[in-house]
This record gives C-alpha cells, structure tokens and sequence, in this order.
C-alpha cells in the first residue's frame, strides 16, 4: 500500500536557496518537512522563497503551513522522519559535522542524503557507523524546476538506501538517475562540465564571443537534448555518422585539467557574475532579476513540455 503522503516527514538540514526548494518539493507532493536553519533573521525571506517556489508548482499556497522552521537539530522529530536530506553550505568540515550528528539522531533504516555537488558522499560519512544508509541526492538548481535528481551511492552505500531514495524522488514527481559509483562530480557534471570547459575555451582562443558561445548551445542541440538525450539523439541519427565526427573533431577539443584563463582572470579580480555586477556583462540589481525571472519561466515552459510527454 502506498503511504499517505499527509502522514510522511522529511527533514532538511539547511535552508538556502537549495533547502528552500528541496522543502517546496516534498510539500508540493503533500508532505511534512522539518527544516533547520539557525539565523532566525533570514527566516521571513526563506519563507518567501518556499512560497513562491510551490506557487510555480501549481500547489496551493496553504502547503507553506506543513512547514515547521526550527533553529536546531534538537528541535527536529526524526523518530516519524522518513527522509533526511543536508543541504547546508558546500564545506567538507560542515557536512562531515553534520552527518556525525544525524548519524546518531536519525533512527535506523532512515535514509540519509547529502546535497553535495562536489563532495562524494564516501568522504562525507567517513567515520559513521550508520554510513550503509547514507547517499548523495543530487539536486540542480532551482531544483523545483529542474525534474533530475541524482541518486549517488557511495563505497558503503547500501542498495537499499538508493532504491528508498530513488523511489520516494519518484513518487514526488521527479526524475532518479542512478549514479553506480562515487566519482567527482556524480554524472550530471561531469558531462556539462566537459561541455562548459569546451565553451570557455572557445572564448579563450576567440573563436566565438560569449553571446555567440550561449547561442550556439540554446538555439542548436540545446533544444534537441530536452527531446532525446545525446545516446539517444545519435542512436537516431545513426552510429557511424557520429563515429566520423568524433574521429574529425576530438583530436582538436580542449583537454585542458586546469581553469582556463578567462574565468580565473575574472574570479582573480572579484568579478563574479550577476552577484558582483560584472562578469563576462555588466549587471545591475534590476537586470540580474530579470534575467533570473526569464530564466525560471524558460524552465516551467520546459517543464510543462516535459510533463505532457510523460
């Protein structure tokens, strides 16, 4: 029998912009969620941005009042807690502190997960007793909007502890890809990274402006790779075809294993992006909101196209 979503809890361990999504998803699915953040002051904009995050779900606004905000591990329920997930700041020392806690708190058989993007979820619960049930779920964000989770399991990671993510993920409407093994960078990464190294590089050597590098990928196989991912797209398209342009194009592609100039220049002289005001464009706080909201509609337009095809 499926459980009643009403009667399940997850608790979130860290609510910036990531745990603030993450909750948004179980409460859209009609869960409970516990969140922990300690700054009390940032509570009101947190809420905020829960709020607004189930609005672009389509859930009612009334599902905000399942959550409970509390400001320490000692104030969350986890005997009736069903899922666990860590969502504070990417520090090593901060996820390892935490995860000794929960590996304490959390009852038996409960998975637990980490949102690290970076750090492998073997590193983050070395030393646990309980390390069996502890994975990596992997959100991207603005992870409402964006249906992919990965489900990463560790070099202790318990199958079991994979299948109960994975499935509750599912049954909230998302999207578990299983990742076998612990490598940096999970999946998902590794293979956008391999094409952002390609777009900086082409910036570098001048072979495209940025606006051109960004126009190549949205308005070319960028729109292809929502319809069919790439196996997919070249197993239409037909093997041999792809074999020759591998053969032609590879030997010339960056292999480069360190940053490349432009964006260490950038980040040297503290020019960020959209935060700073100047990164590769000049940004004001007006069109850097602009831009995030053009953004998030792009995705629920993609979303909602995604959903019709099942």
């Amino acid at each position: 029998m499926t459980p009643d979503p009403a009667h399940r809890h997850a608790a979130i361990i860290g609510f910036g912009l990531m745990g603030c999504d993450i909750a948004a998803i179980f409460l859209a699915g009609g869960w409970r969620v516990t969140a922990v953040e300690p700054d009390r002051k940032s509570w009101p904009a947190r809420l905020d941005r829960v709020a607004l995050s189930l609005s672009q779900l389509g859930a009612p606004a009334m599902r905000v009042d399942a959550l409970d905000l509390v400001a320490s591990l000692d104030d969350v329920g986890f005997n009736d807690a069903e899922a666990v997930v860590e969502a504070v700041p990417e520090r090593l020392d901060l996820k390892r502190q935490v995860f000794a806690e929960l590996d304490r708190r959390v009852p038996p058989g409960v998975p637990v997960a980490s949102n690290a993007s970076g750090f492998r979820i073997t590193d983050i619960a070395e030393g646990c007793a309980t390390r069996g049930r502890m994975a990596n779920l992997h959100f991207f964000l603005p992870a409402h909007l964006v249906p992919g989770v990965e489900v990463v399991q560790g070099e202790h990671t318990e199958e079991a502890a994979c299948a109960a993510l994975a499935a509750i993920m599912e049954s909230l409407g998302r999207v578990p890809i299983r990742v076998a093994r612990d490598v940096p960078g999970f999946l998902a990464n590794r293979i956008q990274h391999a094409m952002v190294r390609e777009a900086f590089n082409a910036i570098d050597e001048g072979l495209a402006s940025p606006e051109d590098v960004d126009k190549a990928v949205r308005f070319t196989f960028g729109m292809r790779i929502m319809g069919a991912g790439p196996i997919l797209q070249k197993e239409l398209a037909g093997l041999e075809t792809q074999l020759a342009a591998q053969a032609t194009i590879y030997p010339s592609l960056c292999n480069r294993a360190d940053p490349g100039p432009t964006i260490t220049r950038l980040v040297e002289q503290g020019k960020l992006g959209a935060k700073t005001g100047e990164g590769f464009w000049h940004w004001t706080p007006e069109s850097a909101k602009a831009a995030r909201e053009r953004y998030e509609r792009m995705l629920l337009a993609a979303l909602e196209l995604l959903r019709r095809e099942g």
